[in-house]
C-alpha cells in the first residue's frame, strides 16, 4: 500500500516591512528599533538602514512574523551633524537663510500662463543675485579687515605698531612699508577665506549632490515639466547646477579681493600722469569688470533643470571662470606690489562706500522680490500661506540682516582691538576704524532687540491668556474623571503653547519690517553725516545725543558679546559631538532644500537622503514583492513624502505612508507652498491613497495635512495625555507626549496594520481593476501594474543588498529641458 502523498503546506504569506525614518537630532537605531542589539543592512557611517539583530535574516523566513511588519530604520543624523567640520558651518547661515528665500516663493496655477512662468524665473534670478551680493558682502568684510583696519589703517600708523610687535615688519621705511605691498599681502586673507568656502562646497557637493535617483523614478504618464515638482526625477539630483554656482561666486570673491587691491592702487597711479603702472590700472579694471560681468551672467542665465538628472558639466564655467579671476588677482597683486615710493596710506582705504552700495543693492533686489511674489500670489491665492505669498521676501530680508550683522560684528571688534580703549570713529582715536555704515548698522540692534522683546512678551500673554480659556473645558474630553484645575492648566497651556507656531509669520514679518526700516535709516544716516551716531548727534538735544550714544556703545557691546558668543559656540562644536548635535537641529530644518541659490549654503542633506529612502523601498520591493509602510515622525515625515514622490507608479502601489508629527502642510505647506502647498499635498494623497497623518494639539510642529479638503487622510487630533488622572491602569500621571512617542499611543498601531492590510488588495496583473478598501478611510490601490514577487532570487543571511539600478542613460547632445520649477 503506498503512502499517502504529502499535503503541500501554503505559501508563506509576503513579508511586510516598516521603514522608519526618525525626525531632527534622530535617536540611536538601538532607541528607534527598541533592542540593543542592531545590525545595519546598508549604507555607511554617514546614513544607513539598520535593522534588529534577529531580523536581519527575514526575507528568508517569512513565516516567522505572520503578518507582522518587520522594523527597520533608516538614521540620517550624522548628515548634519557629523565630524567637527561642520562647526564651520556655523560661518555660513546667512547663505542658509538666503537659499530658503529661494523655495519659500508662492505657487501657482496648476497650468501657468507664460507671465507666471516669467514671473517664477525673475524670482530665481532675483534671489540668486541676492545671494551673489551676500558672498561679496562677507568677501568685503574680510577685505575690511585684513586690508583696510590691519594694512592700510594700522599698519601705516607707528603709535598702532608700536603696541603690536607682529606688525613691525611692515611700519613705513622697510620693503613692506609701502602701501601696494602691505595690501597684497593682507590679500591673501580674504582670498584664503574664499578658498575655503570652495572648499567646503567642493567637498560636500561630492557627497551630496551626486546621487543618482533609480532608472525609472519619472511617471510615464506625467509630461515633462507638469506634475508636482518633488516628484520630477532630476529635483533631488543638483550636481550641475551648484557646480555652476559655485564657479561663479568663487569667482564673485576673488574678484572682490582684486577690486579691493586694484581700486587704491589705480587711484594713487592715476595721480602720476599716465605712467605704465596706470596704463596696466586701466587694463586689469577691464578684466575686472570684464569678469563680474561674466559672473553675473553664469548667475542669472538660468535656473534649475529638474526634468531628469542633468549629468552634463559646464566645463567653461567650472573651470574657466574661478582659474581666471584667479590669474586676474595674481597680476593685481604683482602690480599693486610695484615699487610706488611717494604712495603713503592715509585716513580709511579708499572703495569704503562699498557697503552702503551692497546695502542698497540688497533693498532693491527685496523689493523687487516682493513685487514679484505679490504678482504670482495674485494669480493663485492660498490663504494658507505665510503673509500672503510675502515669505520669501520676509526671509530674505532676514538673511540680509544677518550677513550684514556677522560681516559688521567682525569688523567693529577688530577696529575695537586695534584702538585700545578708544571708540573707533570716535574724535582722539589713533585710527578712522571701520565704514561709518557698519558702526551705524551695529547702533540699531538695540532698538531692533528692544522691539522683538515687546514682540515675545506681547505672544506670551497672548498664549497665556488662551491657556486660560481652554482650561475650562479639557477636562469634559475625559468622562468620568474628576476635574483638577491644574491638571487641566498645564494641558491647556500645552495646547496654547503648541498653537504659537501658527502666529509665527506674523513674528518674522515684524522682524522683517522692522529690519528693513532699520536698516534704510542707518544706510540714510550714514551717507548724510558721513560721522558715526555718536559723533553726528554732537551738539543736538541733550536726549538724542545721549540716545545716539548709548545706542552707538551698546550696539557695540552687543557685537562684541554676539561675536565671542559665535566664536565660543563654533569651538565647543568643533570639540564636542553633543553641541554639534544641537547645531545639526538647526542644519535639518534649514538644509533639507536643495543649494538653488547660494553654493556656499550648508549642504543639502535630502539628496542624499531621498534617494537612499527611494532606492532601498523600489529594491526590496522589487526583490520581495512584500508590502511596505514607509513611517515618518516630524522632518522624517517629509522626507518619507519626498521619497514616495519619487517611486515609479507601480513600485508606489505597494507602499503606504504613515506620518506623525508632520511638519508638512503646518509649516512647509505655510512656508514652501508652491511645493508643500494644498494643491501638491491633493496630487501626493491621489498617487499614495493609503496615507494617514496623527497628529496632536499639544504638538507644536506636527499637524494635520489635508484639513478642511474632504480627504480622509488626517486622524486628530489623538488624546495627550492618554489618561487626565491617576487610575488602575494609569496608576502614576501620563505625560504630555506633545512632539514625541507617537507610537506609545495605541492608534499608532492600529492605524500602520491597517495601511497593511489594505495594501494587500493590491492588483496582481497589469489591468486589473482597482481594490476596495474595506475599512474607512478609502484607500483604493491604483490601477498600475504590482510588482510580483521573485522568489527566485535567494535572501542573504546576513545582510539584506539593495537591488542595483543603473543611471537613466542619456543622449549626447540632448536638449537640457526647460528651467525647472524652481525658476
Amino acid at each position: 500500500m503506498a503512502p499517502p502523498s504529502p499535503v503541500p503546506s501554503a505559501p508563506a504569506p509576503p513579508l511586510d516591512l516598516e521603514l522608519l525614518v526618525h525626525g531632527v537630532a534622530g535617536p540611536p537605531p538601538a532607541e528607534l528599533l527598541g533592542d540593543p542589539r542592531t545590525v545595519r543592512i546598508s549604507g555607511d557611517s554617514t546614513a544607513a538602514v539598520f535593522r534588529r539583530t534577529e531580523d536581519a535574516d527575514a526575507e528568508a523566513h517569512p513565516e516567522r512574523y505572520g503578518g507582522r511588519p518587520v522594523p527597520e530604520a533608516y538614521c540620517w543624523s550624522r548628515l548634519t551633524s557629523g565630524d567637527g567640520t561642520r562647526a564651520l558651518w556655523l560661518l555660513l547661515l546667512p547663505f542658509m537663510v538666503a537659499n530658503l528665500a529661494h523655495w519659500a516663493r508662492p505657487a501657482t496655477s496648476a497650468t501657468p500662463t507664460r507671465t507666471a512662468l516669467r514671473a517664477v524665473r525673475a524670482y530665481g534670478v532675483l534671489v540668486r543675485v541676492l545671494a551673489l551680493s551676500l558672498t561679496v558682502l562677507l568677501i568685503a568684510a574680510a577685505c575690511e579687515v585684513a586690508l583696510d583696519l590691519v594694512a592700510w589703517q594700522c599698519a601705516g600708523s607707528r603709535q598702532c605698531t608700536a603696541r603690536r610687535s607682529w606688525l613691525g615688519f611692515l611700519e613705513p621705511g622697510g620693503w613692506w612699508g609701502q602701501p601696494g605691498r602691505r595690501l597684497a599681502l593682507g590679500a591673501l586673507v580674504p582670498a584664503a577665506l574664499t578658498g575655503l568656502l570652495w572648499f567646503l562646497s567642493n567637498r560636500t557637493w561630492s557627497a551630496y549632490e551626486s546621487q543618482p535617483p533609480p532608472a525609472g523614478t519619472a511617471d510615464p504618464d506625467t509630461a515633462p515639466g507638469t506634475g508636482p515638482a518633488l516628484g520630477h526625477p532630476g529635483f533631488w539630483y543638483g550636481r550641475r547646477f551648484v557646480a555652476r554656482l559655485r564657479a561663479a561666486h568663487c569667482a564673485a570673491g576673488l574678484l572682490t579681493v582684486t577690486a579691493a587691491v586694484a581700486l587704491p592702487t589705480a587711484g594713487h597711479d592715476r595721480r602720476a600722469d599716465g605712467s605704465a603702472l596706470d596704463i596696466l590700472g586701466w587694463v586689469l579694471q577691464a578684466l575686472l569688470g570684464a569678469g563680474a560681468l561674466a559672473v553675473a551672467w553664469v548667475v542669472c542665465r538660468r535656473g534649475r533643470a529638474e526634468a531628469r538628472p542633468d549629468h552634463r558639466p559646464d566645463r567653461a564655467a567650472v573651470t574657466l571662470l574661478p582659474s581666471a579671476a584667479l590669474c586676474l588677482l595674481a597680476a593685481t597683486l604683482v602690480h599693486a606690489a610695484w615699487s610706488r615710493p611717494g604712495w603713503t596710506s592715509a585716513g580709511r582705504l579708499p572703495g569704503d562706500q562699498a557697503f552702503g552700495v551692497l546695502m542698497l543693492g540688497q533693498g532693491a533686489c527685496v523689493l523687487a522680490l516682493a513685487a514679484v511674489a505679490a504678482s504670482l500670489y495674485r494669480t493663485a491665492p492660498d490663504p494658507a500661506a505665510a503673509l500672503y505669498g510675502l515669505g520669501g521676501p520676509a526671509v530674505a530680508v532676514l538673511g540680509c540682516a544677518l550677513g550684514g550683522a556677522m560681516s559688521g560684528g567682525v569688523a567693529q571688534r577688530v577696529a575695537d582691538w586695534l584702538d585700545g580703549g578708544a571708540t573707533p570713529g570716535m574724535a582722539g582715536a589713533p585710527l578712522p576704524g571701520p565704514p561709518v555704515l557698519l558702526t551705524w548698522h551695529a547702533s540699531v540692534l538695540p532698538p531692533l532687540l528692544l522691539v522683538l522683546a515687546l514682540l515675545a512678551g506681547w505672544f506670551a500673554v497672548r498664549g497665556v491668556r488662551t491657556g486660560h480659556l481652554l482650561a475650562e473645558s479639557v477636562a469634559s474630553e475625559y468622562p468620568g474623571e474628576a476635574p483638577d484645575l491644574s491638571r487641566s492648566r498645564r494641558i491647556a497651556g500645552a495646547r496654547a503653547a503648541a498653537a504659537l507656531t501658527d502666529s509665527a509669520p506674523w513674528f518674522v514679518a515684524a522682524v522683517s519690517g522692522i529690519t528693513l526700516l532699520l536698516g534704510a535709516g542707518a544706510l540714510t544716516g550714514a551717507w548724510l553725516s558721513g560721522q558715526v551716531p555718536g559723533e553726528a548727534a554732537r551738539g543736538a538735544h541733550p536726549l538724542l545725543e545721549a540716545a545716539a550714544r548709548a545706542a552707538q556703545d551698546a550696539g557695540s557691546w552687543l557685537v562684541g558679546f554676539g561675536f565671542v558668543l559665535f566664536v565660543t559656540w563654533g569651538r565647543r562644536a568643533y570639540r564636542d559631538p553633543a553641541a554639534r548635535r544641537t547645531i545639526g537641529i538647526l542644519w535639518d530644518v534649514g538644509t533639507f532644500w536643495p543649494r538653488a541659490a547660494h553654493p556656499f549654503a550648508p549642504p543639502c542633506y535630502a539628496e542624499r537622503a531621498v534617494p537612499d529612502l527611494t532606492w532601498r523601498m523600489t529594491g526590496w520591493t522589487v526583490r520581495t514583492g512584500g508590502r511596505l509602510v514607509i513611517s515618518g515622525h516630524s522632518q522624517g515625515s517629509v522626507l518619507a513624502a519626498a521619497a514616495v514622490w519619487q517611486l515609479p507608479p507601480p513600485v508606489r502601489a505597494r507602499v503606504a505612508l504613515l506620518t506623525y508629527g508632520s511638519p508638512l502642510a503646518r509649516l512647509y505647506g505655510r512656508w514652501f507652498p508652491a511645493y508643500f502647498g494644498p494643491g501638491p499635498l491633493t496630487a501626493l494623497h491621489r498617487e499614495v491613497d493609503c496615507w494617514r497623518n496623527l497628529w496632536r494639539a499639544t504638538d507644536p510642529i506636527g499637524g494635520p495635512v489635508l484639513a478642511g479638503t474632504g480627504a480622509d487622510v488626517d486622524r486628530g487630533p489623538l488624546t495627550d495625555p492618554l489618561a487626565y488622572g491617576r487610575s488602575t491602569r494609569h496608576p502614576l500621571p501620563a505625560p504630555i507626549l506633545g512632539h514625541s512617542d507617537y507610537q506609545a499611543d495605541p492608534v499608532f498601531a492600529a492605524e500602520r496594520d491597517a495601511l497593511l492590510t489594505r495594501l494587500d488588495a493590491a492588483p496582481k496583473t497589469a489591468h486589473a481593476a482597482p481594490a476596495t478598501c474595506a475599512a474607512p478611510p478609502p484607500c483604493a490601490v491604483p490601477a498600475s501594474p504590482a510588482v510580483p514577487a521573485s522568489p527566485a532570487v535567494p535572501a542573504a543571511p546576513a545582510e539584506v543588498p539593495v537591488q542595483r539600478f543603473s543611471r537613466m542613460p542619456e543622449a549626447p547632445g540632448a536638449p537640457a529641458g526647460p528651467p525647472g520649477t524652481a525658476g
